[in-house]
């Protein structure tokens, strides 16, 4: 293995774009790591930790996926990863929640600073607005890493402040 390297990009979101960004990697000698996929209004951003063969550089993977006309008029990076790829206990998922209803200034940051408070990782997070009967529901969802001494309380914590709010609150232990 030559290196890693974290593979960016955004672009207008359109059919084909994870099967043409993964086949080109594949075809490159690329394996995937950890990578991610999400529309984000009318655009879409993946990112990828990826293993580099031999003698394939951040530049040549660069030039190459800016040369992919499922990238055309993308913004494209590619720069060498230098965290470690293996997870750490702070990445295993133990929860997942999901909160919905109506969209609220500073929704995100108050429900990510009670996970803060317990010591708890947020692995990923998912929000997005969704089209409803009654106009629009905004609906975020957390994976997340919260140490078993302090599930029970934090969980709590995160249902009655959705409740405090008027929102719906739904947990899953992994």
């Amino acid at each position: 293995m030559s290196g890693l390297a974290l593979v960016s990009t955004f672009c207008p979101d359109r059919v084909g774009l994870v099967s043409g960004i993964t086949g080109h990697l594949f075809e490159l000698g690329i394996n995937l790591r950890d990578a991610t996929f999400a529309s984000l209004g009318s655009g879409a951003e993946f990112s990828a930790v990826c293993e580099l063969p031999g003698g394939l550089s951040v530049d040549d993977v660069q030039a190459s996926l800016t040369a992919l006309p499922e990238l055309a008029g993308a913004e494209v990076k590619v720069t060498p990863f230098a965290f470690d790829p293996v997870p750490g206990p702070q990445a295993l998922i133990t929860h997942r929640v999901e909160v919905s209803g109506g969209d609220q200034p500073g929704l995100v940051a108050r429900l990510s600073e009670i996970f803060t408070q317990f010591a708890a990782n947020i692995v990923r997070l998912d929000a997005q607005t969704l089209p409803d009967r009654d106009g629009e529901r905004y609906a975020l969802r957390f994976s997340v890493a919260i140490p078993p001494e302090r599930a029970d309380v934090c969980l709590s914590a995160i249902a009655n402040t959705a409740e405090a709010l008027s929102l719906n609150c739904k947990t899953e232990a992994l």
